[in-house]
């Protein structure tokens, strides 16, 4: 076996193997998220999507996986994992040696000296399967715009910020994806920001700042993650300025990310930063509630999973920061359901995600701002709400209040009760199984029951 080996060919090969020994579901949920990267003579490189994947499956897959190896390759390879940290940045969890991460160009095609590279772009990310919401819809309009016509556009360079987590990297990618698809360039790099500073260190150490720097002038499009590890870096800056200004001036495409607006990125030159703004600024913002629904579905039906609404809901309802926490959300229930044996349920799920946050989340919204809600949607008053009228429609509105007021307080069934004209807490319990239920039955109830949600979170 030697370097020029093709990675993909021969992890397909193993999980030809492994695959005839885990179930469907096993192998979709462990198998298929995991990335081949890079594969020697002693070891094959692969990267996986956070720390808890690679703990569950270094402990209950490396046997298989060795047998995998040594049936099908007539030898074991040393599994270096990488683990995806933050958006565009690294951790090996399990190295055997240090490993140099080296620039891709896309095209497979390799430059001379210690510019030989590998293609980091991940064919999984898309914009198919980008989940699309208001939180992120001009931003992938944006991209595709810059896939469609790289470096002919007035979105030279086009910087995508927000939080961690949220889609940046896959948007990148997404657009790197595209642009090979449809052959609209030809040589497409890839890279972080630390990435790209290491290279250049490695450069200068090894006097080959020319040929570094020619690497990256040659490109047709630069994508470039997490452009805010550059701060302070004095030469890298200074390195990656004149970068910047050749591709801009021979019209080549350069797409940035970083996790805040470049006005607010302290520690870059001012010249930089009227760079970075001189083309498109787009935001990405956490996912509204729909929209957290939206991803749940499409990654369990990617994985082939059978997960109820309500399981996706309460997930969704209480996981409100980004997409990669609602994710591994999905990944710690599914290993928990393979290890106890059980189906995902709504217990399991409160249980799990119980685990992840702590306590129980919302606890900053008040009863009061729920009774002021229900009451609004309901037109109806307060003393009505928590009255003795059995009007249908009071009672509907009563029941809604309770049910939400269970979901988004730290408040105990009895408490409940009492905020609610001192009922017990046996009918706060009949309360939350009717909207429970109706949730299910009634699409009409669901989404006003989302609508309320939406309004409320909006308030923290």
């Amino acid at each position: 076996m030697n370097e020029a080996l093709d990675v993909k060919e021969v992890w397909g090969r193993i999980l030809s193997y492994v695959r005839k020994f885990v179930s469907e579901q096993t192998y979709n949920t462990w198998f298929v998220p995991i990335t081949p990267i890079a594969v020697n003579g002693e070891t094959i490189y692969l990267q996986v999507p956070n720390r808890f994947f690679y703990e569950w499956v270094d402990s209950h897959f490396r046997e298989v996986l060795n047998r995998a190896m040594a049936e099908v390759l007539g030898r074991v390879l040393k599994l270096n994992f990488t683990i995806v940290l933050d958006e565009g940045s690294q951790e090996d969890v399990f190295p055997e040696q240090p490993v140099q991460i080296k620039s891709p160009l896309s095209d497979g095609t390799a430059s001379s000296g210690y510019f030989e590279n590998i293609s980091q772009i991940n064919e999984y990310y898309t914009f198919d399967n980008f989940v699309e919401g208001s939180s992120n819809q001009f931003a992938k309009a944006a991209s595709i715009a810059v896939a469609n016509s790289p470096g002919n556009n007035s979105f030279n360079p086009l910087v995508i910020y927000g939080g961690t987590g949220l889609g940046k990297t896959h948007l990148l990618q997404a657009i790197g994806n595209e642009v090979l698809k449809n052959g609209r360039a030809r040589r497409v790099v890839y890279i972080s920001s630390d990435a790209f500073t290491l290279d250049f260190i490695t450069a200068v150490q090894q006097n080959k700042v020319n040929e570094f720097s020619q690497h990256y002038r040659n490109v047709d499009i630069l994508l470039l993650d997490d452009i805010q590890f550059f701060q302070n870096k004095e030469q890298t800056q200074e390195q990656f300025f004149h970068i910047f200004n050749d591709l801009y001036r021979h019209r080549k495409q350069i797409v940035l990310t970083s996790d805040r607006q470049p006005s607010e990125l302290n520690g870059l030159h001012d010249r930089m930063l009227s760079r970075f703004q001189s083309g498109l600024v787009v935001d990405i913002q956490p996912p509204d509630l729909e929209t957290r629904i939206a991803i749940l579905q499409k990654k369990a039906e990617e994985d082939g999973l059978d997960i109820s609404f309500e399981v996706i809901e309460f997930i969704a309802t209480n996981i409100k920061s980004n997409v990669r926490e609602l994710e591994g959300a999905l990944i710690r229930l599914l290993a928990y359901s393979s290890l106890l044996r059980v189906d995902i349920n709504l217990e399991l799920t409160q249980r799990v995600l119980r685990e992840i946050l702590g306590s129980k989340p919302g606890g900053s919204i008040s009863i009061e701002q729920i009774q002021n809600l229900v009451c609004s949607a309901y037109k109806l008053t307060l003393d009505s709400l928590i009255g003795k009228s059995r009007t249908k429609e009071v009672a509907e509105a009563r029941m809604v209040a309770m049910y939400l007021t269970r979901e988004y307080t730290d408040l105990s069934l009895k408490t409940i009760g009492l905020y609610y004209g001192g009922r017990d807490h046996s009918t706060v319990v009949h309360a939350i199984k009717w909207v429970e239920n109706n949730i299910k039955n009634d699409s009409n109830f669901a989404r006003r029951i989302l609508s309320f949600r939406n309004r409320l979170e909006s308030s923290l």
